[in-house]
Formats: structure tokens, sequence, C-alpha cells
């Protein structure tokens, strides 16, 4: 079910919580990245949200910007033990070494993909005619392409990147759409 929102309009229900959720809402989620650039920053924040609240992610979301180069992954691949440490002790991030390796290990894996092949793989998973999600209930944590999507991106040197993570993803980057069916940004 949706609910309104301070300006009158009806948005999924997680959005109006706070001001940072009601601006992602509108402005990002759901929305098509269709860039390599792109979808290593979701994948990287995706992972670095897994077992803890969005919110957290979207309030350090500068911080990781530029403790990883604005998600640049010539720059984050180059990234050696100098650089883990530093991140490591960085206190505007989220502080995990699997995490931390992670972003590292999968910026590495998209420079062994062809430009725009990260893009091209991703989009390939996006379901074909899914009825808009009334309620919450209707939206689901993981889906078979999201299963594929993980298997996929793992068997190309991707880590930390489960099937839930890939539904995130595929959510934030609009290859489904599930915003409520009665939500403005449907």
């Amino acid at each position: 079910m949706t609910v309104v929102g301070p300006d009158g309009h009806p948005r999924c229900s997680w959005a109006v919580s706070a001001p940072e959720y009601m601006s992602y809402h509108d402005e990002e989620w759901g929305k098509p990245v269709r860039d390599d650039h792109g979808l290593y920053e979701r994948i990287t924040l995706e992972a670095f949200q897994s077992g803890l609240s969005w919110i957290t992610i979207l309030r350090k979301r500068q911080n990781f910007r530029a403790a990883f180069a604005g998600f640049d992954p010539q720059l984050v691949a180059a990234y050696g033990p100098a650089d883990f440490d530093r991140l490591m002790a960085d206190p505007g991030i989220v502080r995990n070494r699997l995490k931390v390796n992670a972003a590292i290990a999968n910026a590495r894996a998209l420079l062994e993909l062809d430009k725009g092949a990260l893009t091209e793989l991703l989009w390939s998973f996006a379901p074909v005619d899914r009825p808009a999600p009334k309620t919450n209930a209707d939206v689901p944590a993981t889906t078979p392409e999201s299963v594929a999507m993980s298997k996929a991106l793992k068997k190309n040197g991707f880590v930390f990147i489960g099937p839930t993570t890939c539904y995130a993803l595929m959510q934030a980057t609009g290859i489904v759409n599930d915003h409520l069916a009665d939500c403005i940004s449907r």
C-alpha cells in the first residue's frame, strides 16, 4: 500500500520515513541505469548495504564516493594494501573487510569485461511483463532472474553479490520496477 507523502503524493511506504528516502525514491530508485560506471557504484553500495539499513548507506554515500574515487573502476581496481588500510580506517564508510575487498575485486572483474558488457549482462536479466506490485507483500526478496544474475556475476569474477543483493540492484537500477501500482513514481 502506498502512503501519502508531505507533498500530498502517494509513494511506496518506505519512501516517506526519512527525507533521504523520499529524495532517493523520487529521483533515483527504479530509474534505469545503463552504464558500467553507474552500475559499478550501485553494485558496490548494495553490497555494503547487506545486513544494514539502506538509510545508513544513503547517509554515507558522499563519503563512499570520496573513499572510492567516485566509483571509478579503473582507480579502484588499482587499490593496494595502503588503500585497503585507508578504507578500513575511514569512519565515513562502512568498515567491513569483506565488503571493502569486494569493492576492489569487483572493480577488477569489471575491467576484465569489454566496455559496456556489464550493462548488457545485467540488463539481460530484466523480466518481461511483470505486473506492478500492489503492496509490499507483492515485492520479492529474490527472483529466478536475480539468482541467475548472481551466478553470472560470480562466473565473471564478481564477489559478495548474492541473489538478494542482485534483486536490490535490479530494483535500484530500474531493471525491475517495484514502485507500487499507486505510487507517483510508477
